[in-house]
């Protein structure tokens, strides 16, 4: 019987010795995905998440030191944003607004970028388009997207980005005839894109507010 007694005290300090190592998070479990129904839905910038931004992480070789003050004071502002997710969706994001436009998909456009942006594109799609022409360009690549300037007005947050790309640009008429440019050889493109949202809103998007050429 003691012997019985013995086995279950050893048996339970054991137990609760597992308890100790495995009940406890220490900071280096893996966290497994969530299903599908419970993910965010995936929106043209990425949605700010809660990392710590630390000064040190600010600074890196796509962001320019003009940059840094601007940035700081966004995360000050909203602690949740992230700039390495910034930098990957203001990428995607170009690849998207580039290919509407092109496309004269105003639809897309609207939620992309702001106002002022999209009348702008709406002309020169209306423009394109009375002419009879059709863009058959294609991104072929982004060499760099690096922020040049970030700022806080109020609450209205703007970052700015110089994209390098390579774009193979076409024209064609009507009937599909080239007009010019060619699909074979890309053209090296430098464009500089601010994009703006503003701070603790419900609204996640950061909007193309301005372009302009390097």
């Amino acid at each position: 019987m003691l012997f019985v007694v013995l086995l279950a005290m050893v048996a339970g300090f054991l137990a609760l010795r597992l308890y100790m190592v495995l009940g406890k998070r220490t900071g280096h479990e893996q966290v497994l995905p969530k299903p599908a129904e419970e993910r965010a839905p995936v929106t043209s910038l990425p949605r700010p998440i809660e990392v710590s931004q630390e000064p040190r992480e600010i600074a890196n070789r796509n962001i320019d030191s003009r940059a840094e003050a601007g940035l700081r004071a966004i995360v000050s502002a909203e602690s949740t944003f992230d700039v390495g997710q910034f930098i990957e969706g203001a990428q995607s994001a170009y690849r998207m607004i580039l290919e509407a436009y092109w496309k004269g998909d105003e639809e897309s456009l609207a939620w992309l970028v702001n106002d002022d942006v999209r009348g702008a594109f709406a002309e020169a799609i209306a423009e394109r388009a009375a002419a009879g022409h059709v863009l058959d360009n294609r991104l072929v690549s982004i060499e760099r997207a690096m922020i040049s300037d970030a700022s806080v007005d109020g609450k209205l947050a703007r970052i700015t980005v110089r994209f390098d790309a390579d774009i193979a640009a076409v024209t064609r008429d009507a009937d599909g005839n080239l007009v010019a440019g060619s699909m074979s050889d890309a053209v090296e493109t430098h464009d500089v894109w601010t994009f703006a949202r503003t701070l603790k809103s419900s609204d996640p998007n950061w909007k193309l507010a301005d372009t302009d050429e390097a």
